[in-house]
C-alpha cells in the first residue's frame, strides 16, 4: 500500500474519530489487530459496543467508500471483534457494527456519512 493510501485511511480515521466522539461515542481503541485483521474503531455508545469500520476516498470515481465494505471484509471484522469480547469479557454487551464512509476532496470540507447497524456478525 502506498504511504499516500496510508495517510488517506489515517486522516479519515482522526475525522470519524472527532465526528463519533462531537456524537456522543466514548473511543475505547483505534486500530485494533490480531492474526485475522483489523477494527478501525472500538466505541461505546451508551450500553452498545460498537465497531466501526472506517472508510475514506478523494471522490466517488469508485464509488461510495461504504461499498468497499464486502462481505469478505465484514466476516473479517467479526472475527475481530470476537476476539475483542472474549478478550474484554463482553459477552452480554450488545455489540453493533457500523461503517463510517469519508469523501475527502483535495480542497474542501469532508462529507462524512455514518451507517450505524449497517451490518451484522457473521461468526
Amino acid at each position: 500500500m502506498s504511504k499516500a493510501r496510508i495517510n488517506l485511511g489515517k486522516q479519515g480515521e482522526d475525522i470519524a474519530t472527532t465526528y463519533l466522539q462531537t456524537h456522543g461515542l466514548i473511543i475505547l481503541e483505534r486500530n485494533y489487530r490480531q492474526k485475522s485483521g483489523e477494527i478501525d474503531i472500538i466505541a461505546r455508545d451508551g450500553e452498545w459496543l460498537v465497531f466501526v469500520e472506517v472508510k475514506t476516498r478523494t471522490s466517488l470515481r469508485f464509488g461510495q467508500p461504504y461499498e468497499a465494505v464486502t462481505q469478505r471484509k465484514q466476516s473479517q471484522i467479526s472475527l475481530v471483534a470476537l476476539d475483542y469480547i472474549t478478550r474484554k469479557n463482553c459477552n452480554n454487551t450488545p455489540i453493533r457494527f457500523d461503517v463510517v464512509s469519508i469523501i475527502l476532496p483535495v480542497s474542501g470540507t469532508p462529507e462524512i456519512t455514518h451507517l450505524p447497524s449497517c451490518f451484522e456478525a457473521t461468526f
